[in-house]
C-alpha cells in the first residue's frame, strides 16, 4: 500500500467520500452534436470534429460541485423547519433541497412545494462551489448581463468566432455550446478555431521541473541565464528538480534569452507548421524573425530617405501608365501576395499567410526590387518619380498586410510614411486591408519571364561563389524573340543584381566559355579567362568529397536497426535537417565540378 503525500506541503492526502451535485448532460450533448453535423457550428481544423463526436456520444452525468474556498457557490438550499412548527412529513422523510437564483426565490419555491408559510422554513445554502468549467461555460452570455435582457446581450451575443486550444474542446468549448443552447436557445458562436499546443524546442511539454518553461515576457524583453537560475529559488521544487532545471536552462539558453519583442514572437507563433500540429517553440526562430523586423524597418527607412520632403503619392492610374518591367513585376507580386493572404485568412491558414508576407518583404521587395532601382533613384527624371511611387505603394501595402501580426512595428512606420490624398486614416488599425480589387495588377506571364532572369542572376552568383571569383563576364543566348526582348531590357538589372563585371545578349554561342542551360531556348555562358580551372576544380572536388563523407556518416547512423527506438526524437530531427542540407550541397558542388570538367 502506498500512502499518498502532497509534494508541496508533505501532508498525507486522504480520500473522503462526500455527496456531490451532478448535471444530466445526455440531451444537451445531443443538441451540441446536431449543431456540428448540420453545419450551424463550424470547427476548424476539421480533424477535431472526431474528438467532438467521441466526447459527446460517450458523455456521462457531470459532477459540478467542488469543495473549494473560491468560486460560484452552488445555488442549492437545504430546507428545514424552524423550532416550534409541526413538522411536515415530506420534509421529515426526505433530505429536501431546492434551488434558486437567490435566497428569496428558493424560499418561495420551498414554501410552495411544502404548502406552508415561508416564515416557518429555514434554508441553508450548500457550501460547495460550482466546477470552474461550469462557471466558464456561462461566460459568453453572463458577461453581457444575462439572465437580464440587456442591450449588450442583444448586441454582442452570439459572437462569431471562438479561438482556443484544442486540449479543452470538451472541457470548455462543448460546455459553452451546451449551456448556450439550453439557457439562451442560441449557439454562443458560429465558428471555433482550435490552435496548436506550444511545446519547447525539443517537442517536450513545458514543465517547471525540467526548466523548459518559456515565459513570453522573457522572450519579449530578454533575460539572462543568471536571472533564469535565480527564479528557481522561489519555486517549491525539491533540490534534485532544481538542479535538473538548471541543467536544462543552461543547455537551452547558454547565453540567456535575447530580447525579441512582441511582434516577432507573435509572427513566429503563426509561422509554425500546419493546423492541428503542436508548436515546438525555438527561441532562435523568434530571434530570426526579430531580424526580419529589422529588415522591414531598414526597408522603410530607405524608402522614406528616397522620398523628397514634399512627396505626394500619385494616383494609381497615372503610376501604372509609365511602369518599367521591374515596376510591373513588383506590383504583380504585391497583387499575388495579397490574394494568397486573404485566401489564407478565410481558411485560418496562418503559415501560408506569414510565408507569403515574409517572401514579399525579403525576397521580392528587399532582395530584388530595392536593389534594382537604387541607380534610378539617384537620378532626377521621370523614371525616378515612377520608382518612388511604386516603392511607396509597396511599402504602404506591405505594412497594412503585416499589421495584424506586427501591430507595433507597422504602426510606428505607418505614422511616418506619407499618405495618399484620398486616405487620411489616423492609424493603420483602421486603414483598409489590401485586397485584389485595390491591387489587380497580377501578370503571370511577366512573372515567369522575370523569374527566368532571376534564375540567371542566381546562377551567376552561385558560379562566382563556388569558383571564388568576385566578378565574371557572362553572355546570354536566347532563341525566343519575345523572351530575348524582355531579357535585353532586364540586362542592366541582372548585371546589378548578380554583381558581375559584364552581362550581355548575344546571337551566337561564344567560345572559351562555361555553358549552363537556363531554359529550353535560353543558355548562360561564363567566360573562362578569369577562372583557374585546375585550382578551382581541385578545391571543389575536395569540398564535394568532404560533403559526401559527412552525408554517408549520417546515413549509416540512420540505417541502424535500433535507430528509431534508441535515438531521441530531437536528435533524429537534427539528423534529418543535416541530411537535407548536405544533399543540397552535394548536388550543387557536383554540378559545378561537372561543369568544369566539360570545360576542360
Amino acid at each position: 500500500m502506498v500512502v499518498p503525500v502532497c509534494s508541496r506541503s508533505s501532508d498525507i492526502v486522504e480520500p473522503l467520500l462526500k455527496e456531490q451535485w451532478f448535471a444530466r448532460c445526455d440531451n444537451l450533448a445531443t443538441q451540441a452534436i446536431a449543431a456540428v453535423e448540420s453545419g450551424e457550428l463550424s470547427i476548424c481544423p476539421k480533424m477535431h470534429c472526431k474528438t467532438w463526436q467521441h466526447w459527446l456520444l460517450n458523455i456521462r452525468d457531470w459532477c459540478i460541485s467542488r469543495q473549494l474556498w473560491w468560486g460560484h457557490r452552488i445555488p442549492a438550499y437545504r430546507v428545514s423547519f424552524r423550532n416550534g412548527h409541526p413538522k411536515n412529513r415530506k420534509a421529515d422523510s426526505e433530505n429536501m433541497w431546492v434551488s434558486g437564483r437567490c435566497y428569496r426565490e428558493a424560499l418561495e419555491k420551498a414554501a410552495a412545494q411544502l404548502n406552508v408559510n415561508g416564515e416557518h422554513l429555514e434554508l441553508t445554502q450548500d457550501d460547495d462551489v460550482l466546477d470552474t468549467w461550469f462557471s466558464s461555460a456561462l461566460f459568453p452570455f453572463a458577461v453581457h448581463g444575462w439572465p437580464s435582457q440587456t442591450d449588450d446581450l442583444d448586441r454582442f451575443y452570439p459572437s462569431t468566432l471562438l479561438e482556443t486550444g484544442h486540449d479543452i474542446i470538451f472541457f470548455w468549448v462543448a460546455r459553452m455550446v451546451m449551456m448556450g443552447q439550453k439557457l439562451t436557445g442560441r449557439l454562443p458562436f458560429k465558428e471555433v478555431y482550435l490552435h496548436s499546443m506550444v511545446r519547447d524546442a525539443h517537442g517536450r511539454k513545458m514543465s517547471k521541473s525540467l526548466g523548459n518553461v518559456i515565459d513570453p515576457v522573457d522572450v519579449i524583453q530578454g533575460v539572462s541565464l543568471e536571472d533564469l537560475h535565480a527564479r528557481l529559488e522561489g519555486n517549491l521544487l525539491d533540490p534534485a528538480e532544481k538542479e535538473r532545471s538548471r541543467r536544462g536552462q543552461a543547455a537551452d539558453y547558454p547565453r540567456g534569452i535575447p530580447e525579441c519583442g512582441t511582434d516577432a514572437l507573435r509572427f513566429t507563433l503563426c509561422t509554425y507548421k500546419a493546423q492541428g500540429e503542436d508548436v515546438n517553440l525555438d527561441v532562435n526562430t523568434v530571434q530570426t524573425y526579430r531580424f526580419f523586423c529589422n529588415k522591414i524597418w531598414n526597408a522603410a527607412l530607405f524608402t522614406m530617405n528616397a522620398l523628397p520632403d514634399n512627396f505626394e503619392p500619385s494616383p494609381m492610374s497615372e503610376m501604372l501608365a509609365d511602369c518599367s518591367i521591374m515596376d510591373q513585376w513588383i506590383l504583380s507580386r504585391l497583387s499575388d501576395t495579397t490574394a494568397k493572404i486573404n485566401s489564407g485568412f478565410q481558411g485560418y491558414d496562418f503559415p501560408i499567410i506569414t510565408s507569403a508576407i515574409h517572401k514579399f518583404w525579403v525576397q521580392n521587395l528587399c532582395d530584388v526590387y530595392l536593389e534594382s532601382i537604387k541607380l534610378s533613384l539617384r537620378a532626377d527624371d521621370h523614371r525616378t518619380v515612377v520608382s518612388r511611387n511604386v516603392l511607396h505603394t509597396c511599402v504602404d501595402a506591405g505594412l497594412r498586410l503585416i499589421s495584424p501580426f506586427m501591430p507595433y512595428l507597422s504602426e510606428e512606420i505607418f505614422q511616418r510614411l506619407p499618405r495618399r490624398p484620398e486616405r487620411e486614416e489616423p492609424s493603420i488599425c483602421v486603414a483598409p486591408y489590401p485586397t485584389t480589387e485595390e491591387f489587380p495588377m497580377f501578370d503571370g506571364s511577366l512573372e515567369e519571364r522575370v523569374a527566368l532572369s532571376l534564375d540567371i542572376v542566381n546562377r551567376i552568383r552561385s558560379i562566382q561563389k563556388e569558383f571564388g571569383i568576385p566578378k565574371l563576364s557572362s553572355h546570354i543566348v536566347c532563341n525566343n524573340d519575345d523572351l530575348r526582348g524582355v531579357l535585353s531590357q532586364l540586362c542592366p538589372t541582372m548585371t546589378t543584381l548578380s554583381r558581375c563585371r559584364k552581362l550581355q545578349m548575344t546571337n551566337q554561342e561564344p567560345d572559351c566559355c562555361l555553358a549552363t542551360t537556363v531554359a529550353s531556348d535560353c543558355a548562360l555562358f561564363v567566360e573562362m579567362e578569369d577562372i583557374d580551372v585546375p585550382r578551382v576544380l581541385e578545391r571543389l572536388q575536395a569540398k564535394l568529397a568532404k560533403t559526401n563523407a559527412g552525408l554517408k556518416k549520417i546515413e549509416a547512423q540512420r540505417s541502424m536497426n535500433s535507430y528509431e527506438e534508441k535515438v531521441p526524437q530531437n536528435i533524429r530531427e537534427k539528423h534529418d535537417q543535416q541530411v537535407e542540407v548536405l544533399q543540397a550541397d552535394s548536388a550543387r558542388l557536383g554540378a559545378a565540378v561537372a561543369m568544369l570538367k566539360t570545360a576542360r
